[in-house]
């Protein structure tokens, strides 16, 4: 079981209502109608799986980082989101090309550090190659920072959550 997204309460309580998602977990306040009054649904486990592998990937910035795993290419430590940004391994100035074969997750640091030049001219070096991913689990990464997770969650986040 995987986490999918984060709904709203108002999401949850409708998919509740129309049966495709299940309650696992429940916060203590509640929502009411004139009929019913239900706990705020916290973690819910849809009923019918959900399709995560497509036929391709998109290039964009969170895929990039996803394929990553968040970490900077040039100094291997893994970042929140909000640190990173993607770099051009031969610099846009010489030709480099926007896409998953010329572009790895570097730190902010790193980054201006290498400039526009290649990470040889640097001084740099690579801990991984750019390439094309042929999945990215989930779609999209779940962002969000495990300190302002509810604690409810955390039991179902385990890996996928990054801090942020």
């Amino acid at each position: 079981m995987n986490p999918h997204s984060i709904a709203t309460w108002q999401q949850s309580v409708v998919l509740l209502y129309q049966r495709k998602a299940e309650v696992l977990e429940s916060y203590e306040a509640t929502v009411s109608s004139p009929s019913l009054t239900l706990q705020i649904p916290a973690v819910m486990r849809l009923r019918n799986a959900v399709a995560t592998q497509k036929s391709a990937v998109r290039f964009s910035r969170i895929n990039v980082y996803a394929r990553d795993r968040f970490r900077c290419c040039y100094d291997g430590k893994r970042y929140a989101p909000r640190d990173l940004t993607y770099d051009h391994v031969i610099p846009r100035s010489r030709g480099g090309k926007t896409n998953f074969a010329g572009i790895v997750t570097a730190c902010k640091a790193c980054n201006a550090r290498k400039g526009a030049r290649t990470p040889a001219e640097a001084g740099m070096r690579m801990h991984f190659k750019p390439y094309t991913p042929k999945t990215i689990p989930l779609g999209q990464p779940l962002l969000m920072s495990l300190e302002t997770a509810p604690d409810l969650w955390l039991p179902y986040l385990g890996a996928l959550a990054c801090s942020a």
